[in-house]
């Protein structure tokens, strides 16, 4: 395992974050596991040197966080790992168990440390950017929780350039505590965040965490597995002809070196220059291997090129583009994956 410092901060962290959307209660999705099934994957992900784990309240409505927090104090040293959770998305009834307020804020991480187990988190997160809210009003609370104790650091997730931006002018302008890490979508079918957010990140001295690597499981190439039959965010994200024309990219030079798509998909992630950290979420134990492996897969210029060459722009992917992605079209392939090459390798 390799390990970074987040950022400019002193926090040290495994370059692969575990991810555990897929932890908790199967009555919030089909394609979740329960405790039995999580520990196993949360203990291999130990075993192999991560230290890094991602959380967030909305996941299985806070079911998530207790099955980790159970499994983790089951079997880890707490003070070893570093902890994330996020805050944002609607968890329970009620006008104000969402967003960014103070008294949502407040409450949330009481909750979690709660459902976790634990005195404090490592990075409390935002989970996007709430426009409802005065950042003022959000960033003072996410202050008042570092000053406490209750998590070391602050982290912010999905949201635009100018929006993190705002934040750090707010954190400048009061003396509060800086945001250290910036998670974001990033992968072979969605590359948006190359343009301003990663170099802004760079420039500013925050860390970058990626999650979704294989596109909501697109790029595993595994087309009818139930998460990529059943989940909405796939399906909404992901659905549009250039996103299939990449995944036939992997699935191409994943076949040329004899390895699963997923970690051709991750490698071009972890070896991405802008890139610290990358979250695996794991359905299995040799899903974790996989990504290990992507951590010394170095891809060649062909590869590149070839993982690549469909992409054009989009829209970005946040809580305000639902529904109004645009129409893209893919460059034609070349070199060792032009269509003439690749029918002559079949037909050998």
């Amino acid at each position: 395992m390799e390990y970074v410092n987040l950022g400019q901060c002193g926090l040290k962290v495994s370059r692969l974050c575990l991810g555990t959307m897929n932890m908790g209660s199967k009555q919030w999705k089909p394609w979740i596991f329960d405790e039995a099934q999580s520990e196993p994957l949360i203990r291999h992900a130990l075993e192999n040197g991560i230290n890094f784990i991602d959380l967030a309240d909305f996941y299985s409505s806070g079911a998530g966080e207790e099955v980790v927090g159970r499994v983790i104090n089951r079997i880890a040293n707490r003070d070893e790992l570093v902890l994330t959770t996020k805050v944002g998305y609607p968890i329970g009834a009620g006008l104000n168990n969402q967003g960014h307020s103070r008294k949502h804020i407040m409450e949330s991480i009481d909750a979690s440390l709660r459902r976790l187990g634990t005195d404090y988190v490592d990075i409390y997160m935002l989970h996007y950017f709430d426009v409802n809210t005065p950042i003022e009003e959000t960033w003072a609370a996410m202050n008042d929780i570092v000053r406490s104790g209750k998590a070391r650091y602050v982290g912010v997730s999905t949201m635009t350039t100018w929006q993190l931006a705002k934040i750090l002018w707010c954190c400048e302008r009061n003396g509060y505590a800086k945001p250290i890490n910036m998670q974001l979508q990033l992968n072979c079918a969605y590359r948006e965040e190359e343009r301003e957010m990663i170099p802004f990140c760079r420039d500013q001295g925050l860390g970058v965490s990626v999650f979704s690597p294989l596109a909501r499981g697109l790029l595993s190439c595994d087309f009818n597995s139930v998460r990529n039959k059943t989940d909405f965010f796939t399906q909404e994200m992901y659905a549009d002809a250039t996103s299939l024309n990449v995944a036939q990219s992997v699935s191409h030079v994943a076949q040329l070196r004899g390895v699963p798509p997923a970690q051709i998909a991750q490698a071009w992630v972890i070896n991405h220059p802008g890139v610290d950290c990358m979250l695996v979420g794991a359905d299995s134990v040799q899903q974790i291997d996989s990504a290990i492996e992507a951590l010394n897969t170095p891809l060649s210029e062909d590869e590149r090129y070839e993982l690549e060459r469909n992409y054009t722009p989009c829209d970005l992917i946040n809580d305000y583009t639902a529904g109004k992605r645009i129409a893209r079209e893919s460059r034609p392939a070349r070199g060792l994956f032009a269509l003439d090459n690749v029918e002559k390798r079949n037909i050998a």
